[in-house]
């Protein structure tokens, strides 16, 4: 009997080892969702990633030989299309200037609400939608209302920007969307890219993500703008939008040159 008594106490203890670990990812399961799903821990993490952003721009100076999204030889363009690549594009709500208007496309996975709340601690406007795909005449519904919205956004003045490759596509390879859409508007399509010294490349992402970090330098290159006639066939849409992979990749080794210090 006291044998038993003894055996009790010590069935009821915390789980230990494997018991315990299944149980911390039970609870974490558990919570997960809802906190997702939270606004407020969306915004909180949210504000976190702005203030992030914010300290890689103030830490790491503008190497000689930057371009300029305001003023200078670009200004006559505007309002134009900000073309930018996947994991390529984190840097730029901080890098743009501060009371001109942007507005930008952003995926309306879930994943990318982030990227959106992130943008309006900026003060950018974000549109949702997908306007990436292979063939520009068969956009999604939110792709197409996306685009439109865009274009209205270009015709009161605003520049606007958008991600050139398509999501969980062929990274660093545009799609017909941002063609279609400086078709549409007539503005031009300006390649941009900015980049740090100082970064983490996540290589097993599918567009190789680049963490920029801060207390290095920083570099950002626009390249020649790039207009889509209004009457533009197929095979010219193809052609440009050839023409604005190449820009984009020589924009982004232009960049990553500056800041590396190669010749």
């Amino acid at each position: 009997m006291e044998h038993d008594l003894a055996k009790g106490p010590a069935s009821d203890a915390a789980p230990t080892g494997r018991g315990g670990r299944r149980a911390t990812k039970t609870f974490w399961r558990k919570v997960r969702e809802p906190l997702a799903q939270s606004r407020f821990v969306k915004n909180a993490i949210a504000s976190l990633l702005a203030q992030f952003v914010r300290l890689v721009r103030l830490t790491s100076p503008l190497v000689a030989g930057s371009a300029r999204f305001s003023g200078g030889a670009y200004a006559e363009f505007e309002p134009g299309i900000i073309a930018l690549w996947h994991g390529q594009h984190l840097l730029t709500p901080a890098y743009y200037p501060k009371r001109k208007p942007l507005v930008a496309m952003v995926s309306r996975s879930a994943d990318a609400e982030l990227n959106a709340l992130m943008l309006e601690k900026f003060g950018i406007e974000a549109v949702r939608g997908s306007g990436g795909r292979d063939n520009a005449r068969h956009l999604d519904k939110g792709g197409a209302k996306a685009l439109i919205a865009l274009k209205k956004s270009l015709t009161a003045g605003k520049n606007v920007a958008m991600i050139a490759d398509i999501p969980h596509g062929t990274p660093r390879d545009a799609g017909l969307g941002i063609v279609l859409l400086a078709r549409l508007s007539g503005r031009p399509l300006l390649p941009v890219a900015i980049a740090t010294s100082r970064r983490k490349v996540l290589e097993k992402s599918w567009d190789k993500t680049t963490i920029n970090l801060p207390f290095g330098r920083s570099a950002v290159t626009i390249g020649a703008p790039i207009f889509v006639a209004a009457d533009a066939d197929d095979a010219e849409m193809e052609r440009k939008r050839q023409e604005i992979t190449t820009a984009l990749n020589a924009a982004t080794a232009e960049a990553y040159r500056l800041v590396d210090g190669r010749r």
